[in-house]
């Protein structure tokens, strides 16, 4: 169950941050272009909202505890702009990107001791 949840929540949040990478990269600025790609893509945001508050709600049953799955999906959130960042805009993570990840992780440790 607890791989269902991290699955549900990484699905969602690829949806998510690929939409709005790829609306950075190729979409036009203008509002109605904007507005356009926005309205296309309503299926995907509900299908990606849903993904990420099933994996969250299953993470709480699991480890119950609604903080630390919240805490959970915003560091995945947080490796998942990593890849995209790369794919679409091809940023190389620096050395500073290693440190905050790290710091994170430290957090979910300290979080989660008991």
């Amino acid at each position: 169950m607890i791989l269902l949840s991290l699955f549900l929540m990484l699905g969602g949040l690829l949806i998510i941050n690929t939409i709005y990478a790829y609306q950075t990269k190729h979409i036009d600025s203008n509002f109605f272009h904007t507005l356009w790609y926005y309205i296309k893509l309503i299926p995907f945001f509900l299908s990606a909202s849903m993904m990420i508050g099933y994996g969250v709600k299953y993470l709480t049953k699991i480890v119950d505890n609604l903080t630390f799955s919240l805490i959970v999906s915003k560091g995945m959130e947080i490796l998942v702009c990593v890849v995209i960042g790369y794919i679409f805009l091809k940023e190389i993570p620096t050395w500073r990107t290693g440190i905050g990840i790290t710091i994170i992780l430290f957090g979910f440790w300290i979080l989660k001791g008991k």
